[in-house]
């Protein structure tokens, strides 16, 4: 036995994380050495010749795989492939350094073929091997200026092997970590099984290169994420708590670290925090809303320039766009910093400020959209997401109640319209003082007192208003708008003109934005 285990390397991690995947294992310590001849095996089967010839210029360019000048010499992409995937077992030769990844001896013989001056020191592994660090010959960023990393026979097979663990999304590969080993072993199988149904695909067809994952970086991981939790025998594995930290990268010099716009390496993390609001999403008691929510939540398609019909611009066959994007997922990596936005934009259905015309936010309307408004979705993401206190809820949600039975029982459409739009504190503070009074005149008991008032707008010491009183009112927005509607004859149906209109909507939330 081997003992393999996880480093905190995700490029080593995801690597093995494959391997044991492609052995049938789940767990890396179960690794023997035939497990790795099988994974070697793989290597020198198809990493020489198309479609994976293209595929690994993201990942292990300026390889013997990916060379231009040995495109056709099958002898050496071979030996190459023997070289950096078969350097372990018991008579490999060993040097007195000590593999980065693994602490254990590196190899003693060099990672290429390259003879004479061009020879590479022994051990010594380079951009070719290592995605992103620098290329032979490079000094800077390395110790004494002794360039290259020192490995081991079985980290440059995880090495080798990583690109199988992750999916081809944007021209780049998505590797997936996690602090939870079943996690990384997950992902790294779902990846691997596509790429290698893709390229027996592509073997058939005789196509030189893997096709791109359908959606964008983040709504990938989110779908894969979702896709992998829905699974009961992963409902285990679930309850542990875990985060995930993805990495977007290519390997490929045309790329610039300096660029802010697309640098070679992008990293994407989800906390534990979110993870769990995901999960719980997926029962059966949230699973209908949020999927409806998320359904909404989808990148359109261009619409046709030369197309016209009595109706309006429509889309054109032959300009579909693929759904790239779902912008609720693609937010999901905003939270906890854009709860706010993410609240109102999503569950209080606000529309879009500036949207471009593929942006289906654009569209959003509490008045046309209402079904989707959920206090139901609005308090766990309260609880899971931005922890609120569960005091603090609870009087929120009872507020709500109140002033919808005001609404209701006033018929006081100006009261809610006026809600909605209220911008400073002291505007929303007058439209309560008189919706109390025509309560106290009406003999009834008051909407608000002030225990109420102070746990909901202000902070715990009762005489600083909380920074986030909007957030409040919004949060009042959502359990009004949600108890009109399901608690009462159809009343906003009956009422449409108590909802602002969707153009006075999306300027007041452009006074609201984080």
């Amino acid at each position: 036995m081997w003992k393999l285990s996880y480093t905190g390397h995700p490029f080593f991690d995801v690597g093995l994380a494959a391997i044991t995947a492609y052995a049938d294992q789940d767990d890396p310590a179960e690794l023997i050495e035939e497990d790795l001849e099988k994974a070697a095996e793989y290597i020198e089967n198809y990493y020489t010749e198309q479609p994976l010839s293209s595929f690994l210029t993201v990942s292990l360019m300026n390889s013997d795989f990916t060379q231009p000048a040995f495109k056709d010499n099958n002898k050496r992409k071979l030996d190459y492939a023997r070289r950096v995937a078969r350097s372990f077992g018991a008579d490999v030769p060993m040097s007195d350094e000590v593999c980065v990844f693994t602490g254990q001896p590196a190899l003693g013989l060099p990672l290429s073929l390259k003879e004479g001056k061009d020879a590479l020191p022994p051990g010594r592994a380079f951009r070719q091997h290592i995605p992103l660090i620098t290329g032979e010959g490079v000094i800077n960023f390395s110790p004494v200026g002794d360039p290259g990393l020192p490995v081991s026979g079985v980290a440059l097979l995880c090495l080798q092997f990583f690109p199988m663990g992750c999916q081809k999304c944007g021209g780049r590969l998505l590797a997936v970590h996690s602090d939870n080993p079943d996690i990384i072993r997950d992902f790294a199988n779902d990846a691997l099984q596509k790429n290698m149904r893709m390229i027996s695909e592509a073997r058939l067809t005789k196509a030189s290169k893997l096709p791109e994952a359908p959606l964008s970086a983040h709504s990938l991981l989110i779908s894969m994420l979702l896709d992998l939790s829905q699974y009961q025998r992963y409902e285990r594995k679930w309850r542990r708590p875990f985060s995930i930290t993805a990495y977007h990268l290519t390997n490929s010099g045309q790329s610039s670290p300096l660029d802010a716009k697309s640098p070679p390496l992008a990293i994407y993390h989800l906390p534990m925090d979110i993870i769990q609001f995901l999960r719980m999403l997926k029962s059966p008691e949230y699973q209908v809303a949020w999927e409806a929510i998320v359904e909404r939540g989808w990148e359109r398609s261009k619409l046709s320039k030369s197309t016209n019909t009595a109706e309006g611009e429509v889309r054109s066959e032959n300009q579909r766009n693929e759904r790239r994007r779902n912008f609720v997922y693609e937010d999901l990596f905003r939270l906890p910093e854009q709860s706010r936005r993410f609240l109102r934009t999503y569950l209080l259905r606000t529309p879009g400020r500036n949207a471009a015309s593929t942006d289906p936010r654009q569209n959003y309307s509490p008045r046309y959209e209402v079904s989707l408004v959920s206090w139901h979705l609005t308090e766990l993401f309260l609880r899971e997401v931005m922890h609120m206190n569960k005091q603090r809820i609870e009087e929120i949600r009872l507020l709500g109640d109140r002033l919808a039975a005001y609404v209701k029982a006033q018929d006081d459409q100006r009261f809610f319209r006026s809600l909605y739009k209220a911008k400073w504190a002291e505007e929303l503070r007058r439209l309560l003082i008189r919706a109390n009074n025509w309560q106290a005149g009406a003999g009834k008991g008051p909407l608000l007192g002030l225990d109420n008032y102070c746990t909901v707008f202000f902070e715990e010491d009762g005489e600083t208003l909380q920074p986030d009183w909007k957030l409040a009112r919004d949060l009042i927005l959502i359990r009004m708008t949600e108890w009109l509607y399901t608690n009462t004859d159809q009343w906003l149906e009956k009422h449409p003109e108590a909802l602002p209109e969707d153009k006075e909507l999306d300027s007041a939330s452009a006074e609201h934005e984080e």
